[in-house]
């Protein structure tokens, strides 16, 4: 029997059959959010409206898990499933379009989880998947390098990642239950074993990687580097990584940000009436940023230079709201929990495309999806922080909490070719470039001196004035990117 009960707030505590308290082991978060509203005054995103806390932050690099505790602060484990569940994901995301796969999918995580596979056999048997064990060739687990033995030590009592890797293992085999399962255990969340667990996942086969942690980047420098060292490969596999659970950081967020990797971002998903069944609106909490490193081409005539000049985050996004949390079975924690976060969303979208047969195909980046936006849903509405623009705001094509959308798996991966995202370049000059309106074209004479060249010299350094509108802030680029003075400035 196949279980895809929906959490509601009535339903969270009713089936608990018992607690499991993390006191002084975990960070609680026990306030509900602010609803927040667009510009217009109309609510812009539902809050996330139930207490949760993260499980491991304790390391230099930290996972995006976020459980659903009581007003305690006590996990709150129950006897079935509750949440969102295997079949609810396959409903949502339109994954009966996919083909089935057998290609290997890698979760990279920190420390031992040592009941990783009987806790994975809870899982899968609940909502009906097939076994997947160590035995039937379908579970395999190894170290930072690669090896089946030693494995690291088990997590510290105040920086539990066994949650984190049931939600990643878990969300994998509910998006594809008949792909492989290669879960990486690095020996600590202090030091770069997370990467270097990076080049182990390659090496033994996997067509994607998920990763369900990150940090603060500590420059430029620093991101090349592991770039360079760990999110390199010359094989057919596409790195995944969340990108947080803070809403709008203007520290970027590692390796989320980096140019390598698809960075995942998070929707509230509630079932609906309308024709697909289900919406999303943008997480509150779902990471956004703008990186240090330069910015990909395939982001170049989607993300405008006054959005981000450099690589920003996200590229995609799935399910991470904990008030629309996915069920998830950890006996350490009890049983059945509800867990939220990017972390759930980085496996469910990695899976998809190994699913999907993108990572043997695709450039091993994100620009796939900013090749084929019509094969995902855009996410519209929600915004997960107080900047104006679109590093904040979901909108019609690319933002920040959602990048381009969720997957739609009735067209994912087929390569579709979608309507053009970018207008075709202006030909009139409605207006002079010392005043706003609508786009202008190259050539347009500037009021001073009559100069013809400005225009141009403005629209290759800020694309934004020739595809969207001639706004104040190109009125002001006048001046900062021409050298000319407008009357009255």
């Amino acid at each position: 029997m196949r279980l895809t009960q929906t959490i509601t707030a009535k339903t969270l505590f009713s089936l608990a059959v018992g607690t499991l308290a993390f006191a002084g082991c975990v960070s609680a978060d026990d306030s509900t959010e602010q609803q927040s509203t667009a510009d217009d005054g109309t609510p812009d995103a539902a809050p996330s409206d139930v207490p949760t806390m993260h499980v491991c932050s304790g390391g230099q690099w930290q996972c995006k898990a976020q459980v659903v505790v009581d007003h305690n602060n006590r996990i709150a484990p129950h006897a079935v499933p509750s949440g969102i569940g295997a079949g609810d994901i396959q409903s949502a995301y339109k994954l009966s379009g996919l083909p089935a796969s057998t290609a290997t999918i890698a979760i990279v995580d920190a420390f031992n989880y040592p009941n990783v596979e009987s806790d994975l056999a809870q899982y899968r048997s609940a909502f009906g998947l097939p076994a997947c064990t160590k035995a039937n060739g379908c579970l395999r687990v190894v170290n930072q390098n690669g090896a089946t033995s030693p494995l690291p030590a088990n997590s510290p009592r105040n920086d539990d990642w066994t949650v984190e890797a049931a939600l990643d293992l878990d969300m994998a085999s509910a998006v594809c239950p008949t792909c492989k399962l290669l879960f990486v255990e690095a020996q600590d969340d202090q030091s770069n074993g997370l990467f270097i667990a990076q080049n182990a996942a390659a090496a033994l086969g996997a067509v994607v990687i998920s990763n369900s942690w990150g940090g603060p980047s500590s420059g430029l420098t620093s991101d090349q580097s592991l770039d360079s060292q760990f999110l390199t490969h010359s094989g057919n596999v596409t790195t995944f990584v969340a990108s947080g659970d803070s809403g709008f950081n203007t520290s970027p967020d590692f390796p989320s940000t980096s140019h390598l990797v698809v960075g995942v971002g998070g929707t509230r998903l509630t079932k609906s009436t309308n024709a697909r069944g289900w919406t999303e609106t943008a997480w509150t909490s779902a990471g956004s940023s703008c990186g240090n490193e330069t910015k990909p081409g395939f982001q170049t005539n989607v993300v405008a230079s006054t959005t981000c000049a450099r690589r920003a985050a996200s590229d995609v996004a799935a399910v991470a709201d904990p008030a629309s949390g996915v069920a998830v079975f950890n006996a350490g924690a009890g049983g059945f929990i509800v867990v939220g976060g990017t972390s759930a969303a980085s496996p469910l979208v990695a899976a998809i495309y190994a699913r999907a047969g993108l990572a043997a195909t695709s450039a091993h980046d994100a620009s796939y999806v900013y090749a084929h936006p019509c094969e995902l849903f855009d996410i519209t509405t929600g915004n997960n922080g107080t900047c104006t623009g679109a590093l904040c705001h979901a909108g019609a094509g690319w933002d920040g909490p959602t990048g381009l959308g969720t997957p739609n798996g009735a067209v994912f991966g087929k390569n579709t070719t979608c309507g053009t995202t970018t207008p075709p370049p202006p030909t009139t000059c409605a207006h002079n470039l010392c005043s706003t309106g609508g786009v202008l074209a190259a050539g347009c004479a500037s009021p001073v001196s009559g100069n013809t060249t400005c225009s141009a010299q403005l629209i290759a350094a800020d694309s934004f004035c020739g595809a969207s509108s001639w706004d104040s802030v190109c009125v002001r680029e006048v001046g900062t990117i021409c050298g000319l003075t407008c009357p009255g400035q």
